[in-house]
């Protein structure tokens, strides 16, 4: 009945339809000195007409799918006359310059098949990213419904793209690289993604293929951009689940502008339903600000910093887990004692200098520091039973434990502290050798200084007896003849590392457009070189060198029909990191080389109409060799490395997205991506990679009434079938290749505007806002039990290994309060 009563709530959003024709022009006017010009004046041949605000700022709704003119006029300047042919929901950026006593800009006809993109990158609106909310809401909640990228588990920020793990993605803001915790081993104890969507202009995704100006990783890169802001404004969003507020403002002289935003969130709502009942206090914060000060025309200096305080605390006191079959089912019932202690603090700033020598080159110097201090303390003494399971309905001990197979007990401890201060000083560079063509060029240099305290035990107490670790060579005959021996824990590893890499990285890369006969051609080619260097206490200094090759070409033939074609490889190499450097005993291993892929993208970009909208059929065919790779294994979402190159593998997809106006002004999209990564350890044959995410299906679909505009909806669905569960500790992954249970999730979101900021109110407190709206969401909305790992419990008797699963977050409803003035 509630599921029946569900899609039909679904299928009667998707009938509701609007119809709603406009795109958006906005920008700033400058003069000749490039200062901004008030009360100019803005007008569209359709009638449509507005005027600058103090700041030069505009913003113009104008009919879509036509030849629209716009003239802009002022007194003592010059007019100019621009001519938009823009899409449906389209917004673009336009910055004319009035001149006094010169020609004005030639009239330019800007067509709806413009494109900007042909080098592969997906483009994010940040209306979609601040619109669509999650359990855990940002940037990488929207990531999860693109092909090829996964996140199977929706309290992390972390997510895989086309077979690579968590520490193979770059991100960057604004062209500065930004970094993560270290220690964060679940997704429980991650706090907010660093990018805060509140400041966002501009999102763009590449998910493989991409330029040598980016760094040297092995998978994707996130390149966001935040505001320069043209107005005063603040935005609020308060939820059950924490909030945030951004302000945004700008001197009168438009030189100072800048941007900040603080946040909050405690995810105690979502957690105290996890089957592992306690108290629980997950509690992160950060502050974030992007400054920019205009000192001339030539020269702007900005600043981006960051600081975000993370606190999770948990005294976890019983869980039940029920899995196996309906014949034979199986319960684990845990009583726990202890509590758990971590704090991930980030302290993070960065200046970056623009000077614009001239219309053609462009010249920037950009210094950062990053530094975290983390802590890990936890000792959980853990009492289990494992057995069969009463099924009889009507027993008053239905769902309870009758006969126990497995007793025993499990106690963990830890004290992993870490503190990690790196410096980046960075000139890159851009020339433009005329309006077609582009050099760029960057020269990078790193310092990492990483101390590193690492104490772990595991002790593991099986019917009376304490299990020892398998390598341990003194035989234990117990109970037929007393052991004498020591007590060994099952598994204990002790560290201290103190350890430097220094880093210097360069890039050079050209691009152009051209027309190849009637056939529209853009190709970019480039290379980037990586020296890195480790040394510390007890480590022997070690050096080495990669150079990565790597080229774009994109073709737009002269057809009817609006096409391009894209194809992109090269050489990727990924020098090791300080975690890829530590193996699974915690010492750091200095000769780890880099990790080297090499790949080939080929894809197809096919944009049409539909019920006279607009749509886009994006597919990408990939192939990636990789070799001198360091194995791992994924525990929740912390990766442990073995710090060896002692395997190959390979990965190969095809990724498709179709996206447009499903419903008349919303974008929304569908997603399908297939996956296949194996690796070869030690020439033993092929296996699954932990991230052998075969299958995926990703929605983002957005819907409102038609009668009622402002009621609003949107469905954000992900299917993914399941990943390899792992192994036991001290077994041998080529025994261990059971999948985990297949992903599904779906999160509702129902919304209302009670100020749209395309219309005028009358009531004095609707006057006050911009914007103000009121939601509705439902997280999980169908409550399936997803799994992110396997928990292993011995069967005393069989000796068997039991795998029972960790399950995410059940069905949560949460209320959602936003606000811009």
């Amino acid at each position: 009945m509630k599921r029946t009563f569900i899609i039909t709530l679904f299928i009667s959003f998707i009938s509701l339809l609007a119809y709603s024709q406009s795109a958006t022009i906005r920008g700033i006017i400058l003069d000749e000195n490039n200062k901004p010009i008030s009360e100019v004046n803005v007008k569209a041949s359709t009638g449509e007409g507005t005027a600058t605000n103090a700041n030069g700022f505009y913003e113009l709704k104008i009919p879509t799918g036509q030849d629209v003119t716009v003239e802009y006029t002022h007194i003592g300047h010059m007019r100019v006359v621009q001519i938009f042919n823009l899409k449906n929901g389209q917004e673009i950026e336009f910055n004319p310059v009035l001149k006094v006593e010169a020609e004005q800009i030639a009239t330019v006809v800007l067509k709806s098949s413009t494109r900007q993109k042909v080098d592969g990158v997906t483009t994010i609106s940040p209306k979609v990213i601040r619109t669509i909310k999650g359990a855990q809401p940002g940037v990488e909640n929207i990531l999860k419904t693109l092909p090829g990228v996964n996140i199977s588990n929706e309290l992390s920020t972390q997510y895989s793209v086309r077979g690579g793990n968590f520490d193979e993605n770059l991100v960057y803001v604004n062209e500065i690289e930004v970094y993560r915790p270290f220690l964060i081993r679940s997704g429980n104890q991650e706090g907010l993604s660093f990018v805060n969507t509140d400041l966002v202009a501009n999102v763009d995704f590449s998910a493989g293929g991409f330029q040598s100006k980016y760094g040297d990783k092995l998978s994707s890169v996130l390149d966001i951009t935040y505001r320069n802001p043209v107005d005063f404004g603040i935005r609020t969003d308060l939820s059950l689940l924490g909030g945030s507020i951004a302000a945004e403002t700008v001197s009168n002289d438009g030189k100072f502008s800048g941007i900040a935003g603080v946040r909050y969130r405690d995810n105690s709502l979502i957690l105290n339903n996890l089957e592992t009942e306690g108290n629980v206090e997950p509690v992160f914060a950060d502050a974030q600000t992007y400054l920019t000060y205009r000192f001339s025309d030539k020269f702007h200096l900005n600043f981006l910093g960051n600081i975000s305080l993370n606190k999770y605390n948990f005294e976890p006191e019983n869980r039940q887990t029920n899995f196996g079959t309906l014949e034979e089912p199986v319960a684990l019932l845990v009583f726990y004692d202890g509590q758990e202690n971590d704090k991930y603090n980030t302290y993070f700033g960065a200046f970056k200098a623009n000077y614009f020598a001239s219309d053609k080159l462009t010249l920037k110097l950009i210094g950062s520091a990053y530094h975290t201090t983390e802590q890990e303390f936890f000792d959980i003494f853990a009492q289990y039973r494992l057995g069969e399971v009463n099924t009889n309905i009507g027993d008053d001990d239905l769902g309870e434990v009758e006969f126990s197979e497995g007793i025993g007990s499990q106690l963990t401890h830890a004290r992993n502290e870490l503190d990690a201060f790196i410096v980046n000083v960075e000139h890159r560079g851009d020339y433009k050798v005329d309006e077609e063509s582009t050099v760029e060029w960057s020269l990078k240099y790193t310092d990492e200084d990483i101390r590193d305290r690492l104490v772990e035990y595991e002790v593991i107490d099986s019917a009376g007896f304490s299990i020892r670790p398998p390598n341990f060579d003194l035989p234990n005959l117990q109970p037929y003849e007393p052991f004498s021996g020591p007590l060994t824990a099952f598994e204990n590893i002790r560290a201290l590392n103190r350890v430097k890499i220094k880093r210097i990285q360069a890039f050079a890369q050209y691009s152009k457009r051209t027309n190849w006969g009637n056939n529209e051609v853009f190709y970019n080619v480039g290379v980037r070189a990586h020296n890195w260097n480790v040394s510390g206490e007890d480590i022997t200094s070690t050096s080495q060198t990669v150079f990565s090759p790597r080229a774009q070409f994109a073709i737009k033939p002269d057809w009817d029909k609006d096409m391009l074609f894209r194809v992109a490889g090269g050489l990727y190499y990924q020098p090791p990191f300080y975690r890829e450097l530590r193996d699974s005993s915690g010492v750091v291993q200095p000769n780890v080389k880099a990790q080297k892929s090499f790949h080939v993208v080929a894809g197809n970009e096919y944009s049409f109409e539909m019920w006279d909208r607009p749509f886009k059929l994006v597919t990408e065919a990939y192939y990636k060799g990789l070799s001198d790779v360091n194995p791992y294994t994924i525990e929740n979402v912390r990766i442990r490395y073995r710090a060896r190159n002692n395997a190959k593998a390979y990965a190969y997809g095809l990724d498709m997205r179709l996206n447009g106006e499903f419903v008349p002004g919303t974008e929304s999209w569908f997603s399908f991506g297939y996956l296949k990564t194996e690796e070869n350890i030690d020439n033993r044959g092929y296996i699954a990679r932990p991230t052998d995410q075969r299958l995926k299906f990703g929605a983002l679909f957005q819907d409102y009434v038609p009668n009622m505009p402002d009621l609003k909806m949107y469905l954000n669905l992900v299917y993914n079938t399941g990943v390899p569960g792992g192994s036991p500790s001290y077994a041998d992954p080529y025994d261990f290749q059971i999948r985990l249970r297949d992903y599904r999730r779906a999160d509702l979101g129902i919304s209302y505007q009670l100020v749209n900021p395309e219309r005028q109110y009358k009531s004095s407190w609707k006057g006050g806002f911009k914007e103000f709206s009121i939601g509705f969401e439902i997280y999980n909305m169908f409550n399936n039990q997803n799994t992110i790992t396997n928990t292993w419990v011995r069967d005393v008797y069989s000796k068997r290994q039991f795998a029972i699963p960790n399950f995410l977050t059940p069905r949560v409803f949460n209320l959602r309060l936003s606000a811009r003035f």
